[in-house]
C-alpha cells in the first residue's frame, strides 16, 4: 500500500504563497488521480483540488479557483499544490489523497489512501 507524506506547510501572511508537496513511498501513484483536501478547526474536511492520472485534467473548489494550482511531478510519485494569494480562511490541515480511479473527483469517498496532513496557517 502506498504511503503518502505531505510537506511544505507553515505560517504565512495573508497574500503570501506556499507550495505543498505530497510524496509517495511503497509504490508510485501514477495510475490514479490525486487530490488535496483540507480541514479547519471545528469544520468538516473539504475538497480543495484534484488531478487525473495523466495530469491533463484538474478540478478545483470554487473557493481556491484561480489561486491554487495542482500538478504532478515528472517522476509520477509526487503531487504539488501551489497556493498563492493566501487568505486567513485558507488556514487548515491539508491532506493529500490517492483516488481509487484515474479520473478526478471532489468526493472524499473516492479516495483510498490518505497522508497525515500538513498545517497551513495564514495570518491576517
Amino acid at each position: 500500500q502506498v504511503q503518502l507524506v505531505e510537506s511544505g506547510g507553515g505560517l504565512v501572511q495573508a497574500g503570501g504563497s506556499l507550495r505543498l508537496s505530497c510524496a509517495a513511498s511503497g509504490r508510485t501513484f501514477s495510475s490514479y488521480a490525486m487530490g488535496w483536501f483540507r480541514q479547519a478547526p471545528g469544520k468538516e474536511r473539504e475538497f480543495v483540488a484534484a488531478i487525473n492520472w495523466s495530469g491533463d485534467s484538474t478540478f478545483y473548489a470554487d473557493s481556491v479557483k484561480g489561486r491554487f494550482t495542482i500538478s504532478r511531478g515528472s517522476a509520477k510519485n509526487t503531487v504539488y499544490l501551489q497556493m498563492n494569494t493566501l487568505k486567513p480562511e485558507d488556514t487548515a490541515v491539508y491532506y493529500c489523497a490517492e483516488a481509487k480511479y484515474g479520473r478526478v473527483s471532489p468526493r472524499s469517498y473516492d479516495y483510498a489512501n490518505w497522508g497525515q496532513g500538513t498545517q497551513v496557517t495564514v495570518s491576517s
